[in-house]
């Protein structure tokens, strides 16, 4: 059977070996561009949030491939990311596409439920190689995301721009390769010291800034305009503290055996948030918080357009601005949104973050600021 997926950041690596390892082929869908943007927005709900879009089109593109069933993750709670599946079959049933939707949703609504999706997978399958490939899949996915982590730290010091980012795809190809764990872990090894020898000046000034929001938007550089590479380029060292493989950790393992980490989250939250609001709002105040903490220098917050957890979690940053002393920029996405207008907005904020810490540098004090001007500055 010929099996694909929606793309989000580097996930296709982990998830090709996956549909491999189970006896299937793997259809990757081509990377997201305009014209997959384009085809989703043609076929979704006007309303729709932007990755339910992206992801039309991602299947879209995959059926012209021919493939034949889709793997989509589900979800609970007070998010609509848990309506995706759903909406996007019967979108696919409309325009006459007849591929199965698999869908994966977290192990705590139901085992039962899990299982038998995950049947028409594993089918003739031996437990063995499930076995294998599972912890194939994990490998790959763990070192896609320390490799970018590292990548975070490197390119701001790099002294030919782009060359982190060479260095990193290079390593990444070399990962989506690798077909054993050990064969992973070497090229994990390799791609860790070619990251490390990128050609760098260590006495560059950088700045620090903490990244957080809605998962889809953080990790699929299509949807957020290389935000990271931007950021990095301009001399910033990126800071986050969600990743895939802490996500699917969370959201289908950890959560069979009700052990989430939202106590963990919530402490973090409080006093401005006391309990769980769908998607990753939770994680988006708590993460400032915990980042404010850890003295970062600002704070990007990315949700696409009509995200309600981001939305709750929008109108709570202020309070964590004002009250940390730290600028906080809000993005938000949409089909409609411009690589000119997101360039300009984060060369705006980053000069103020290099101005206001150029300011206490000189004065010989650490913060004196209020929040209040900096979320004024971010558009709120």
């Amino acid at each position: 059977m010929k099996v694909t997926f929606p793309h989000m950041g580097t996930a296709y690596i982990a998830f090709r070996a996956l549909v491999e390892g189970l006896g299937h082929e793997a259809v990757v869908p081509p990377f997201c561009t305009q014209k997959t943007l384009n085809l989703g927005t043609r076929y979704s709900p006007e309303s729709a949030c932007l990755p339910l879009k992206i992801n039309i089109g991602n299947y879209l593109e995959a059926a012209e491939l021919g493939a034949e069933a889709i793997i989509m993750a589900g979800g609970v709670g007070p998010c609509r990311f848990g309506f995706y599946a759903y909406v996007q079959q019967e979108i696919l049933r409309d325009l006459g596409c007849g591929m199965e939707m698999v869908i994966l949703e977290p192990p705590a609504s139901g085992w039962r439920q899990l299982l038998a999706r995950i049947k028409l997978l594993t089918e003739g399958v031996s437990p063995s190689q499930i076995a294998r490939t599972l912890w194939l899949f994990w490998e790959k996915l763990v070192a896609c995301d320390r490799l970018e982590q590292l990548s975070l730290t490197v390119r701001p010091y790099e002294i030919e721009k782009g060359s982190t980012t060479k260095a990193l795809y290079r390593v990444y190809r070399a990962v989506d390769r690798a077909n054993t764990v050990d064969m992973v872990r070497k090229a994990f090894r390799d791609g860790m010291a070619e990251l490390h020898s990128v050609p760098q000046d260590r006495n560059r000034p950088v700045l620090t800034v903490g990244l957080v929001g809605e998962i889809y938007t953080i990790l699929e550089p299509f949807v957020n305009f290389r935000l990271q590479e931007q950021l990095g380029e301009m001399g910033v060292v990126v800071r986050r503290n969600l990743w895939l493989s802490s996500w699917i950790l969370d959201h289908l393992v950890l959560s069979a055996f009700r052990r989430r980490r939202e106590a963990e989250l919530l402490r973090w939250a409080k006093p401005y948030l006391h309990h769980f609001v769908g998607g990753h709002g939770l994680e988006s105040v708590a993460h400032s918080v915990q980042l404010a903490h850890e003295g970062v220098d600002g704070i990007i917050h990315i949700l696409p357009f009509t995200c309600m957890p981001e939305i709750v979690a929008q109108s709570i940053l202020p309070s964590v601005s004002e009250d940390h002393q730290l600028p906080i920029l809000t993005v938000v996405v949409d089909e409609h949104t411009g690589m000119a207008g997101i360039r300009t907005r984060l060369e705006a904020f980053i000069d103020l973050l290099a101005g206001k810490k150029a300011v206490f540098r000189r004065c010989g004090i650490e913060e004196a600021v209020s929040g209040a001007g900096w979320t004024a500055f971010a558009g709120k």
